[in-house]
């Protein structure tokens, strides 16, 4: 029987989690007041609509919350969140998860609160994406960074351009090198389209490469791409809004920020708040003004309007005033795949960072986490063995893994390793997989 999620919200965020979801067989009702927001999500998507309060004892009842397997409470109304979530548990949702802007309410000691009251977790898609951006700059040499328990493996994109020894070379010729002991290519985006690569695979100039390493091994990655790595020290922030304040919130301890906002009685409210970051008031559309305040001094600049225009040609610009990273935040997906060609260093999205944390809600079996690339196809699983049985009785080129997925490292205990087709899993492993979407049901049968 299929997954019955309900979805309270059919704004951005809802309509893009239930994009993500209705790829994936499950059985989807959106809630909505606005019944043209309802119509647009009903016609593009296979989800059923009710239109209404979600916060209304009948409303979910209609949405048939007893039976469900997951609540979504998205709307832009935190009360509405909060309260759809604790009616929705009471009336027999299996998990609730509600979306809050208020930082208060995601400190550690707050959340037990929320627990008490029968919420699941609470998000804020904002502060998920700020802490992604701060990992971004912490590791600036590349577009894309995801840790793995506490980064005893990480995976980093990026793009090769002709200088790079690796580009014309076939994989299995490049790998030879002794640094690929701890290293691994694992996925190349060419032309929008995600490649798990063979041994048979050439590297090609403009390549977006990601690779796999144990901590120790990233300065190898450096050193194999040639890359020489800036110190981030000054960074320029544009926009002024939810996500704008917790980004400059997070990075002010250790970077020099200046933030320039359009809004006079906004960056009073920043300017109180923020208290070592530098605030102007100003139209950030002007470079002229852009570099009156410094840009050409800066090492880092965050586009972070609430515009992916405006964010996106910012971005290029202050690329050519010669700032060694850019980060700008899109909100539409077809930005998102252009990404690694375009010119920007990394481009970020609310909705998708919000999406990859819920989607471990919803995996079946000894899912542990889930997290998807921005402008990639495929996502990563990681799974925790806790059975014997024929996964730990092969080795991993005997269990018929489908060519659109890879065992890109396996966690245990206090090791890690980059595995090759000889490895076999133990009890307790944590397997980390990429895969693409057609992997996904082989995978759930060969895990569970």
């Amino acid at each position: 029987m299929a997954m019955h999620i309900v979805i309270a919200g059919a704004g951005d965020m809802g309509y893009h989690l239930a994009e993500q979801l209705s790829h994936e067989n499950k059985d989807i009702t959106v809630i909505d007041l606005d019944s043209d927001v309802l119509d647009n999500i009903s016609s593009h998507l296979d989800v059923m609509a009710i239109m209404g309060d979600s916060s209304s004892i009948e409303i979910l009842s209609n949405a048939n919350i007893a039976r469900a397997d997951l609540l979504l409470a998205v709307t832009t109304s935190e009360k509405t969140n909060l309260v759809t979530a604790v009616l929705a548990k009471q009336l027999g949702a299996r998990k609730v998860i509600a979306r809050v802007r208020n930082h208060d309410y995601l400190l550690a000691e707050n959340k037990v609160f929320f627990h008490n009251l029968g919420i699941d977790a609470i998000i804020s898609p904002s502060l998920l994406c700020s802490e992604e951006i701060k990992r971004m700059m912490k590791n600036s040499t590349f577009s894309d960074v995801i840790e793995f328990e506490e980064g005893k493996l990480n995976v980093v994109g990026i793009t090769l351009d002709r200088f790079s020894p690796l580009v014309n070379k076939m994989l299995s010729d490049a790998s030879t090198s002794p640094i690929f002991h701890d290293i691994r290519i694992i996925a190349i985006v060419r032309d929008q389209l995600t490649i798990i690569p063979k041994g048979n695979t050439y590297i090609r100039n403009g390549d977006h490469v990601f690779f796999i390493s144990n901590k120790e091994a990233v300065e190898s990655i450096k050193k194999l791409i040639h890359h020489k790595e800036v110190l981030v020290k000054q960074l320029m922030i544009i926009g002024g809004d939810d996500l704008a304040f917790s980004t400059a919130l997070k990075l002010e301890e250790s970077y020099r920020v200046t933030l320039i906002h359009k809004d006079k009685e906004r960056c009073k409210w920043l300017a109180q708040r923020l208290k070592h970051t530098l605030v102007i008031h100003g139209d950030y559309k002007n470079v002229s003004l852009l570099m009156e305040e410094g840009l050409e001094t800066m090492d880092g600049f965050l586009a972070l309007t609430d515009s992916s225009e405006t964010n996106i040609i910012t971005s290029l610009s202050a690329k050519n005033h010669g700032v060694y990273k850019t980060i700008a935040h899109v909100d539409t997906r077809e930005y998102i795949h252009i990404s690694h060609s375009i010119g920007v260093d990394s481009l970020i999205n609310k909705k998708l960072v919000a999406a990859n944390y819920v989607s471990r809600y919803l995996r079946k079996g000894n899912v542990e986490l889930v997290s998807g690339i921005h402008g990639v196809d495929a996502e990563f699983v990681q799974y925790s063995i806790t059975k014997n049985n024929r996964i730990t009785k092969k080795k991993l080129k005997d269990l018929k893994f489908p060519d659109s997925a890879i065992v890109a490292g396996v966690i245990r205990g206090e090791e890690v390793f980059i595995p090759d087709g000889q490895f076999q899993l133990n009890l307790n492993d944590k397997a980390i997989v990429l895969a693409l979407p057609s992997a996904k049901a082989v995978l759930e049968k060969i895990f569970n």
